[in-house]
């Protein structure tokens, strides 16, 4: 998928959803938060596009992209008719060798992250609560994104891979803002 594609299709979905729980309730509060990190990244993304770095736009789309799919799998927001893009429908878009310093650097440091992500973070609600089973399956997911990131990364896809690994630590990171996850570990590459 072509970078620009990605970001387009994040600020559609981000237009097209809404806060599912009740005005003025905690839940609405972490709905807004979790919409509004999304579009942060969303924009963000926007931003480094035109400025021509593709890698942290790439990176920004898929990581806004974990937090709205977070906020959807959680029950926060919900689609309005259109089914959420899959920024994963197809290839990623190849930069040009110019990027490829930056790429790789950014690739790496981004896989160091995800597996310090994961293993900085427990399920804060009890095991056998809904609460608890979804905060496992949070982790799990970033720790399917990190294996799935090396494995396309040892292919020579790091596009693939870096948009793996953003992918996964926005979920891990929207747990943490929501509270399912406590942070045991490295505080500082959560976003709280």
């Amino acid at each position: 998928m072509l970078i620009a594609q990605c970001g387009t299709l994040l600020s559609r979905d981000l237009d097209s959803v809404t806060i599912v729980p009740p005005e003025g309730t905690p839940l609405a509060a972490l709905a807004v938060a979790i919409k509004g990190m999304a579009r942060a990244y969303a924009d963000d993304g926007a931003t480094f596009l035109i400025s021509g770095d593709q890698v942290n736009a790439h990176a920004a789309f898929f990581y806004g992209f974990g937090w709205l799919h977070f906020g959807l799998a959680y029950g926060l927001l919900s689609g309005s008719g259109n089914v959420p893009a899959c920024p994963f429908a197809g290839p990623a878009e190849k930069l040009s060798p110019a990027h490829a310093a930056r790429l790789g650097e950014k690739t790496h440091r981004y896989a160091r992250l995800l597996d310090t992500a994961c293993a900085s973070v427990t399920p804060a609600p009890e095991p056998e609560t809904a609460g608890g089973r979804f905060a496992r399956s949070l982790i799990l997911i970033g720790t399917c994104y990190a294996r799935g990131g090396k494995a396309t990364l040892a292919t020579g896809a790091e596009e693939e891979a870096l948009a793996r690994f953003s992918y996964g630590h926005g979920w891990l990171d929207a747990g943490v803002r929501a509270g399912l996850l406590v942070i045991t570990g490295n505080r500082e590459i959560f976003t709280i």
